[in-house]
């Protein structure tokens, strides 16, 4: 096994030291965290405290409980701006329907929620209702936040408080008419919203409901785990069964045995989420903030109820039949992956635990849509760094060096390999993803 380490490293080393001109850069991490080479991520990362201890969420002090709680909601990571003040806002979030930019959550009294009382705090979370009776967006989740107690929306509230103020005024949202227009988000709540908060179920256990709360709640893992209708309202009938968002695919949270967690335990969960990686996986796009920001900084308490209510999630109805890839591009997918793939990943797809991903029997891969597999390859990752593992692995970029149909070719190879079982990709999906993720990063006016 140490050969092809060796030469996964050197080949990495090669490729970082001479790109060829205008290629994305090897690695190159795809949301706005702090990238693993700059000078302040070790300090950053060496700087955390130790994950919070299950007492923090029911701490008599209510700025302590809050503190923890916008972590566990993972506040900071959409009203932040790379590089700016803590929970400032203006950060633009990608919809389909346009652009909109979160809200400033500091104590300023112009452009934040200082002049906010409790009760219209309480009613953004609860209702979707924000400061003046304006309906809010369901970017802000509260169709989630909903499900929260009111003692710990009004514990979040008042760790707001205590965070320095900033005046950084909202830039207007970048929406198209009509959904501009706020009015229709009273149809839009009449259709698909109903407040109401979490409600245990006396048949299981506390732990169990602890999970639920989290996942439904603060959490809102729906939010990108749900498949979304054309109004991106959630597809209930198909909960926490893998949705698209922002050019990912969120994987199947269920116990779906091709496109789920039915191989993991529920150590593997916790690993996951306090680290960013176990032996099955690696995360990547969105995930990558939601534990960088939230879940590496939880409690162990917290991760346990969030795995022991996941591994207790059916799978859903069986998947109908699929389409076989054909013979000419398992072939060609082979010899790619054989000549680029195999010295990381092993020629069995297994990996390296914990540095190479495995790509045998892993739900990303198999995803009916291939989505996060072929931008992986087009754009290269790099794990998230957390304090169990500060040293991140790093995917060089291929969409430089592989054209359209040997990308699609090398991703139906792999989701079609050692027991995997997926449809095959279209040259036509590599390049319509290739535009639209060329477009994303171009600057926004």
């Amino acid at each position: 096994m140490r050969r092809p380490v060796l030469l996964a490293l050197g080949y990495w080393a090669l490729i970082a030291a001479g790109k060829p001109p205008g290629a994305v850069d090897p690695g190159g991490g795809a949301v706005p965290i702090p990238p693993a080479n700059a000078d302040d991520v070790t300090a950053d990362v060496a700087a955390w405290i130790a994950p919070a201890n299950a007492a923090d969420q029911s701490s008599p002090d209510p700025v302590a409980r809050g503190r923890y709680l916008a972590i566990t909601g993972d506040c900071e990571a959409c009203h932040t701006t790379p590089g700016g003040a803590r929970f400032a806002g203006a950060r633009p979030i990608r919809t389909p329907f346009g652009i909109i930019y979160s809200a400033n959550m500091t104590p300023d009294q112009k452009t934040g929620i200082g002049t906010w009382t409790d009760d219209e705090f309480y009613r953004a979370m609860h209702k979707g209702i924000g400061h003046g009776g304006k309906n809010l967006y369901p970017a802000f989740p509260y169709p989630y936040f909903t499900h929260m107690t009111r003692a710990d929306i009004d514990a979040i509230r008042a760790y707001l408080a205590t965070v320095p103020a900033v005046d950084q005024p909202k830039p207007p949202n970048q929406l198209p008419f009509p959904f501009n227009i706020r009015f229709l988000l009273k149809l839009w709540n009449a259709l698909f919203f109903q407040a109401g908060e979490f409600r245990p179920d006396p048949a299981k256990s506390a732990v169990w409901n602890r999970g639920a709360y989290l996942v439904w709640g603060p959490g809102h893992c729906g939010g990108c785990h749900t498949p979304k209708n054309f109004l991106a309202a959630d597809r209930n009938s198909r909960a926490l069964q893998g949705g698209r968002l922002d050019n990912w695919v969120a994987v199947n949270l269920t116990g779906d045995p091709q496109q789920g967690l039915a191989s993991w335990g529920e150590a593997d969960i916790v690993e996951y989420l306090r680290s960013g990686r176990n032996a099955r996986a690696s995360a990547s796009g969105s995930m990558q903030e939601v534990i960088y920001y939230s879940t590496s900084r939880m409690s162990d308490a917290d991760l346990a109820a969030i795995a022991t209510y996941l591994k207790d999630l059916p799978p859903g109805a069986p998947k109908s039949g699929r389409k076989a890839p054909s013979a000419a591009a398992m072939r060609a997918g082979e010899a790619i992956f054989t000549d680029v793939c195999s010295a990381c990943h092993q020629a069995n797809g297994e990996g390296v635990a914990r540095i190479f991903p495995p790509l045998a029997g892993d739900a990303s891969v198999q995803a009916k849509d291939p989505t996060t597999l072929v931008r992986i390859i087009l754009e290269g990752t790099r794990s998230v760094s957390t304090p169990v593992r500060p040293t991140p692995t790093a995917m060089p970029a291929f969409g430089w060096k592989l054209d359209d149909e040997a990308i699609a070719s090398v991703a139906t190879f792999v989701r079609n390999s050692w027991g995997n079982s997926a449809p095959p990709v279209s040259a036509r999906k590599v390049a319509k993803l290739r535009r639209q993720t060329r477009s994303a990063a171009a600057p926004h006016s």
